[in-house]
């Protein structure tokens, strides 16, 4: 049996009146809802209707706030990088192999050290995990910043950006299950689909902002469709962020409880996998979102190919492509986080639904009209699997188990290089229209498939 020890009640004095007390308080009420499906054991929902939506009432919470302008500077950074890391080593080697080679090599280490960063959730003090790992990523991205305005990357030094992608997929695996079990700490349970909602929210925007800002630093520093210039801009711009993020962060105070005992990192780790595999509310949740991620996702990494060899539009394009993305993104968080808690596992299979179909148009595409309006929908279908995946877990998991669960849940990061590398095989060998848009069948059989054979999951509030 752990032992816990609260943290000074003066850390969260600091909170906006109107935070009521921490959900890690709330949540002893709700332990045992999972066993039963939960829907018995929760407050009733609210009624939908224009007069009681708020959609933005997390953001009165101060602590939120803080933590939302961390959010922002870390999500700036890593959606330019998405955008920027993918086309820099596709203009180094031409070849959509390497691309599956990126992602392996920032996907693998969070597959693995996700389980572990969910261990340090809950053993060490939140703030001090996400101020550690949001340095050591601003570090990184300063080293190819430097290498790129040295001209030491070149076709023979691509593998400096996999090393990178190495150490970044460490950082991401040790720090993302503190940075998403955070938001239980600093709000109520009843603003949980709220906070998460606008927390998409606010990573959608950046994938509308960020990559655009990306395309267009690198054309007011001479370059476009051919060469490396003003890919150094992009990363020094990067590297702010990063330090804004670690600002936001030192600015905020501690949150939660800390465990002082246990079983040891793998005992604990055990432990988180068996209560996944035999509560079943949370392993439905996350069988379907793994599924929609290992199936949907691998298309952002090979974006470079479509806008390349495909649409023809080069990195000011791809640059528009993620921004239309983003802009359907928004749209699905601000509506998730107007709605009550209401029919959520039925809205999460539809969305994965709506990404199978919508990515099966833009990968058959070769107009741009039509990969724009396709992918507005991939955006919107997205959002919806984000949000909800992570703000069903949140509400229905046993509050000891969080910071584990959300492991797993982050784990889907690093399932993604499955689907990218395969997909990149199936690319260089098929053509990337029929690898992309063969995973989004396979996703859309998927989909229905679990509708009609997983009434639960249907059924989830």
């Amino acid at each position: 049996m752990s032992e816990e020890k609260n943290l000074p009640e003066g850390d969260l004095n600091n909170r906006d009146s109107v935070v009521n007390e921490p959900s890690s308080q709330i949540n002893n009420n709700f332990t045992n809802s999972s066993a039963t499906g939960g829907a018995s054991s929760f407050p009733p929902a609210q009624k939908l209707s224009l007069k009681n939506l708020q959609t933005f009432s997390s953001l009165k919470n101060g602590v939120f706030r803080l933590y939302y302008g961390a959010m922002l500077g870390q999500m700036a950074a890593m959606n330019m990088q998405m955008m920027i890391r993918s086309l820099l080593i596709y203009r180094l080697t031409d070849s959509a192999l390497h691309l599956g080679y990126l992602a392996l090599a920032q996907s693998l280490p969070m597959l693995v050290f996700s389980l572990f960063g969910g261990v340090i959730a809950e053993r060490i003090q939140k703030k001090y995990v996400l101020l550690v790992g949001q340095a050591a990523s601003g570090i990184l991205t300063l080293i190819v910043a430097i290498c790129l305005t040295y001209g030491w990357m070149t076709s023979q030094t691509w593998w400096i950006l996999i090393l990178a992608s190495l150490g970044q997929g460490i950082i991401m695996g040790l720090m993302m299950p503190a940075r998403q079990a955070m938001i239980a700490d600093i709000v109520r349970r009843d603003q949980l689909m709220n906070a998460v909602a606008l927390n998409t929210f606010g990573m959608n925007g950046l994938r509308l902002t960020a990559p655009a800002l990306s395309g267009f630093l690198i054309y007011f520093f001479g370059g476009d469709k051919e060469g490396l210039v003003g890919f150094d801009a992009v990363y020094y711009f990067m590297t702010a962020m990063y330090l804004v993020a670690v600002i936001f962060v030192l600015l905020m105070p501690h949150t939660g409880v800390v465990s002082l005992k246990g079983k040891g990192a793998l005992g604990d780790i055990v432990a988180g996998i068996k209560y996944a595999r035999y509560e079943p509310i949370i392993r439905i949740i996350l069988v379907i979102t793994f599924l929609t991620v290992l199936l949907s996702m691998p298309y952002m990494f090979l974006l470079p190919v479509f806008t390349e060899d495909v649409l023809d539009v080069g990195a000011s394009g791809l640059g528009v492509l993620i921004s239309i993305s983003g802009i359907g993104a928004m749209l699905g968080s601000l509506v998730l986080a107007s709605l009550p808690d209401k029919h959520r596992g039925h809205i999460l299979l539809i969305g994965s639904l709506v990404s199978g179909i919508s990515l099966t148009g833009f990968a058959f595409s070769t107009v741009w009209i039509g990969a724009v309006i396709f992918i507005f929908f991939v955006g919107l279908g997205q959002t919806v699997r984000m949000t909800l995946g992570n703000a069903l877990l949140q509400y229905y998991v046993q509050e000891e188990f969080r910071g584990r669960i959300m492991a797993l849940y982050m784990m889907e990061f690093g399932l993604t290089s499955f689907g990218v590398f395969g997909a990149s095989l199936l690319a260089d060998m098929i053509g990337v229209e029929w690898s992309i848009g063969g995973m989004a069948i396979a996703l859309i059989i998927a989909t229905i498939i679990v509708y009609f054979v997983s009434p639960r999951m249907r059924q989830l509030q």
